[in-house]
């Protein structure tokens, strides 16, 4: 995903975001789309990360002069974050919020998978590092991997004992196991009919070269269970359910 052949192949078959829409005054939008989810806290959040955070807001302002204004919707840099486990959203939320005990629910039986974490009690660092770019169906990322084993055994843990826990699936939470750690730069608004993919493709990956000179890491050190009205914005309550590996 992070090489020059998949580039220019997944820049043939890109999609406009439909988490977007084009405002009055002709300038993309976030549209509705509430969910919730568990992820690392945001960067305006989290000081613990903050030289990782700002080089990725470098590469995403580089990211944004190679695919230009129309193409590349950037999210804002201090909502960057890494989603350890995706819960509900959209329709498949509206329809479980029908229930006025839903989302009290959901607070519960988090806070119960979380609880049910061992963790690492020797102090060692869950750090996952940047693999490099990749360019997804509706959205630009930075793929990440695992630093080593401990760091990748823990958070799919968390994911199991998430996906596997009965009351959640019983709220509509789906079991999804595949993962591909990625931090999202930017989403995909308007197709160009005369996209260069070859040259975008070129210059996305000596940017990708250039950016990982040097090691990026990111300390995984607290998830956070967070919703969201769109993908500008991930809130939560004081009281609400934290694990701290």
């Amino acid at each position: 995903m992070t090489l020059l052949p998949s580039y220019k192949s997944q820049l043939e078959s890109i999609q406009q975001s439909p988490k977007f829409i084009i405002g009055t005054d002709g300038k993309p939008m976030a549209k509705d789309f509430p969910g919730y989810s568990v992820i690392t806290p945001p960067w305006k959040e989290d000081s613990k990360n903050k030289d990782f955070y700002h080089n990725l807001q470098q590469c995403q302002k580089q990211l944004s002069q190679l695919f230009g204004t129309n193409l590349m919707i950037p999210v804002p840099s201090n909502s960057f974050h890494l989603t350890l486990a995706d819960l509900i959203w959209e329709n498949a939320f509206l329809d479980a919020s029908r229930d006025p005990k839903f989302e009290e629910n959901l607070r519960s039986f988090i806070s119960d998978s979380f609880n049910q974490l061992s963790i690492d009690s020797n102090g060692h660092k869950i750090q996952w590092q940047v693999l490099g770019i990749i360019v997804m169906t509706r959205a630009v990322a930075v793929c990440l991997v695992p630093k080593d084993e401990n760091s990748y055994d823990q958070v799919i843990e968390l994911r199991r004992l998430i996906y596997q826990n009965s009351n959640l699936i019983g709220l509509g939470i789906e079991q999804q196991y595949h993962f591909t750690a990625h931090i999202t730069l930017g989403y995909f608004g308007e197709i160009p009919s005369d996209l260069d993919i070859v040259s975008l493709g070129d210059r996305i990956s000596e940017l990708n070269d250039q950016w990982l000179e040097n090691t990026q890491e990111i300390w995984v050190h607290r998830g956070e269970l967070r919703k969201f009205d769109d993908m500008m914005r991930y809130d939560r309550q004081p009281n609400w359910p934290v694990v701290d590996f």
